[in-house]
């Protein structure tokens, strides 16, 4: 049977309901599900097979970004290897996160940090080792959370394949805490870590709303390094009459040529991620974080790969699943216009 991009996905289909292999697609989705580490609210693990089962209700033909299944999308089986080490991983991190990371003279909390530790290391290696892989393929890398500490690796990657890298975080959390509960490559780590060990050019993010004191001196004392947008600037600047799109064009501005995107669901406004692990009042519209990805292929950047983190899925609610399978399209979408291999409606 000839495949029908119009047509209901069909039976045996892949993500988006399409036919493609790995050697075929231009793009690749890495999925992890690990989320060891999350502090308040659990299953981002079952994000992504969440995203792959929602992702066959996604209309291929995109009013912004054209036709992006054009250039062959296909998503990898989860490891094995990861879902055995996440099930290891949270049987030792809850008894940490249940001391509030306070493990000090107690020798098996002690020994149930650092072995949690070890298994997110682990993660950390398998995702660099398999999007180093891909790139050296010639694939543009997209990785599927799993708690936002699963992309380091992945990061780590694509700043090796793109020296001067900057990074494009969404997020209603800054992520720069050296250690959170103890844990080295917490979720709320993330952009410390990528910052410290990558080696990227610039860290720019979009939508911060939720950050420690320690966190606002890190990124004003970063010399420009680190250059956060907040949600309350944005709102204040939408406000007093500044049109989104001049915000879109600072933060695209602020970017270096190559750019990483690294988006955390929790950016958005809550209602559209009820079951994330850490909702926070506020954040961005779903038309608002694509119309900052859109200005960034639009400036002439390359968005040279990306992740998406800390989609939750409802018990009895598909909700979290349909919008992180549409942001998903969306990143592949605006990816592939930055590298000309998709066109836009307009």
């Amino acid at each position: 049977m000839a495949f029908d991009p119009n047509a209901a996905a069909q039976p045996g289909s892949g993500v988006f309901g399409l036919f493609n292999t790995e050697a075929d697609a231009r793009v690749v989705l890495l999925p992890v599900p690990f989320d060891a580490t999350t502090s308040y609210g659990k299953g981002a693990a079952k994000g992504p097979a969440a995203i792959l089962e929602a992702s066959k209700q996604v209309d291929l033909f995109d009013l912004e970004t054209g036709r992006p299944y054009e250039a062959g999308i296909f998503m990898l089986d989860e490891s094995a290897d990861v879902r055995a080490w996440n099930d290891e991983a949270n049987g030792f991190s809850a008894r940490v996160i249940e001391a509030a990371g306070n493990v000090a003279g107690d020798r098996a909390l002690e020994q149930a940090l650092e072995k949690t530790n070890e298994l997110s290391a682990r993660v950390n290696d398998f995702t660099h080792r398999e999007a180093a892989r891909l790139i050296a393929a010639g694939k543009i890398v997209g990785l599927v959370g799993g708690d936002h500490a699963v992309p380091f690796g992945c990061i780590r990657a694509h700043a090796e394949a793109y020296p001067g890298l900057s990074v494009l975080h969404f997020d209603a959390h800054a992520d720069l805490r050296p250690a959170y509960e103890g844990f080295e490559w917490s979720h709320a780590s993330i952009m410390n870590n990528v910052v410290r060990h990558c080696g990227v050019q610039k860290l720019v993010q979009v939508g911060i709303r939720d950050l420690s004191e320690e966190e606002y001196a890190q990124i004003q004392g970063s010399g420009g390094r680190i250059e956060a947008f907040f949600d309350v600037d944005l709102k204040r600047a939408l406000r007093a009459g500044e049109p989104f799109d001049h915000a879109c064009e600072r933060i695209a501005g602020s970017l270096s040529q190559h750019v990483y995107i690294s988006f955390d669901i929790d950016g958005l406004d809550p209602t559209l991620c009820p079951h994330t692990g850490t909702p926070v009042p506020g954040g961005l519209l779903f038309h608002e974080a694509m119309a900052v990805i859109e200005a960034v292929a639009r400036s002439g950047r390359t968005i040279v790969g990306f992740d998406l983190n800390e989609v939750a899925p409802g018990q009895d609610d598909e909700w979290d699943a349909n919008v992180g399978a549409r942001v998903l399209y969306k990143l592949i979408g605006w990816t592939l216009v930055s590298r000309g291999l998709s066109t836009p409606r307009y």
